[in-house]
């Protein structure tokens, strides 16, 4: 697979360091230009993407981090733990935070749909949280293997969730009624779910290592599948004004695609770019400055500037 010629540049701006472990989640502040990072060691870290040497440890869990939201208007981060807790951290007052024990696995998702959050988990279980109160509102189990990936479409009103059944089910977001399964949507986990910006086209990833784009308003068919990476597809995300997306990979590259004709525009690897030696886990494209930030098993985030 060739990437395309295209006007497109891509520069790695920084390299930020300060974990002791691989780094599996990234979520944005309230402010652009901060964003927060959480990994295997537990801890919680806010960087300034405007001075990106050094970071600011918010909080610390006692165990591995997967999944990070920011709660803007509470001033608090939920974090997703291998063993299935959910911590509410509040950043004014840390010693307030709720640990609460809720899923039996790993949470791998952490997302916001006006006052609820939700959390996706190892057993297979998606659960309502009332955000004001941090507290379990209602669950649905969906499968009998974790569920891995998750996105909300907003025009839709729609949950997607990527599952290591193979599967992607499409839920209600007011209900949580099922309201359609996509059976063997990848031929192996289903490690990333994203809608584009738009709406219209679900991208999903996973341990196939296929990158498959499925149109919502023709019966969510598949308008474009290709082997996008060498080994498992980690996350997808769009640059925030959806002209372009990227995949994130554990063959240790990202690679960047033109959102209209899904083309391949960009690789960024290890050697020529300066890119990661390890897997890449997380994506975060920020509105600030439009910096695209990689998190990965290296331990290190790197901060890419994408420009046409």
């Amino acid at each position: 697979m060739h990437a395309t010629f295209s006007p497109l540049s891509a520069k790695k701006v920084a390299q930020l360091t300060g974990h002791n472990a691989s780094i599996f989640a990234l979520a944005l502040s309230d402010t652009p230009r901060y964003c927060f990072s959480g990994a295997g060691d537990g801890w919680v870290v806010r960087w300034d993407l405007d001075a990106p040497d050094l970071g600011h440890l918010v909080a610390k869990i006692d165990t591995q981090i997967f999944s990070l939201l920011y709660l803007t208007d509470y001033h608090k981060i939920i974090a997703g733990s291998m063993q299935g807790g959910v911590h509410w951290i509040d950043l004014d007052a840390p010693d307030r935070t709720k640990n609460i024990a809720h899923h039996g696995k790993g949470v791998f998702a952490v997302f916001r749909v006006g006052e609820s959050v939700f959390t996706i988990g190892g057993e297979g279980k998606i659960t309502r949280w009332a955000a004001a109160e941090a507290r379990s509102i209602e669950s649905v189990h969906l499968s009998n293997q974790s569920l891995r990936s998750a996105d909300f479409n907003a025009p839709r009103n729609e949950i997607a969730i990527g599952s290591s059944d193979n599967a992607i089910y499409l839920l209600d977001a007011t209900s949580l009624a099922l309201k359609r399964t996509l059976a063997q949507a990848h031929a192996n986990s289903v490690f990333a779910v994203r809608y584009s910006p738009n709406g219209r086209y679900l991208l999903s990833g996973g341990r196939d290592a296929q990158l498959i784009i499925r149109d919502t308003t023709r019966d969510f068919q598949p308008v474009f599948n290709q082997p996008a990476h060498w080994f498992t597809i980690n996350d997808i995300v769009f640059q925030p004004d959806g002209s372009y997306f990227a995949t994130a990979s554990r063959d240790k590259t990202i690679k960047i695609w033109d959102a209209s004709t899904f083309q391949l525009l960009k690789v960024l690897e290890t050697v020529r770019d300066g890119g990661h030696i390890y897997s890449v886990n997380r994506l975060l494209w920020t509105p600030h400055q439009q910096y695209l930030l990689s998190a990965s098993d290296d331990r290190s985030l790197k901060l890419w500037q994408i420009t046409t």
